[in-house]
């Protein structure tokens, strides 16, 4: 099956059991299936733990039966928490880790530089804005490559 409908299977049973998708992995041409879920109750504070591991066995468990139902071949399913540096993809995202360090990396150059580090100030629609050196800049969201957060110890 196609990676998008593996994707759109997988974030409508972990949005059914109240989690967020983070981010959903299809490796090792499609045999392994990795899968980052988190909370979406309360406010998230930096370096906070919220995705247990009782919580990675309830995901798993449905992913497993609906997979199969789905006829969805794998040989692996990993179910973990996005982890202190996790990945942020969509327009939720970066609203919901608004005032966050994040490390951004861009598709192409910007001003000589691919890699932008600094405080996440919000999106819109086709935009993500960071403060990076007390500078306010604006990055066309199908420029980014990938964003990350940076944890906090």
């Amino acid at each position: 099956m196609a990676k998008g409908v593996v994707n759109q299977i997988v974030e409508t049973t972990v949005t059914g059991l109240g989690y967020d998708l983070a981010d959903c992995e299809i490796v090792a041409r499609g045999r392994l299936l990795r899968i980052f879920i988190d909370r979406l109750d309360g406010p998230v504070e930096a370096g906070e733990i919220r995705i247990k591991v009782e919580d990675c066995e309830r995901v798993t468990r449905q992913l497993q039966r609906v997979l199969e139902v789905e006829g969805i071949d794998y040989d692996r399913l990993e179910v973990s928490s996005p982890g202190l540096d996790r990945v942020l993809k969509t327009v939720t995202h970066f609203r919901r880790f608004a005032g966050q360090e994040i490390e951004c990396r861009l598709r192409i150059a910007v001003a000589g530089r691919r890699r932008f580090t600094g405080v996440l100030q919000g999106a819109d629609d086709s935009h993500l804005e960071m403060l990076v050196d007390g500078e306010v800049r604006r990055f066309a969201l199908g420029d980014i490559d990938k964003v990350r957060l940076v944890p906090q110890w």
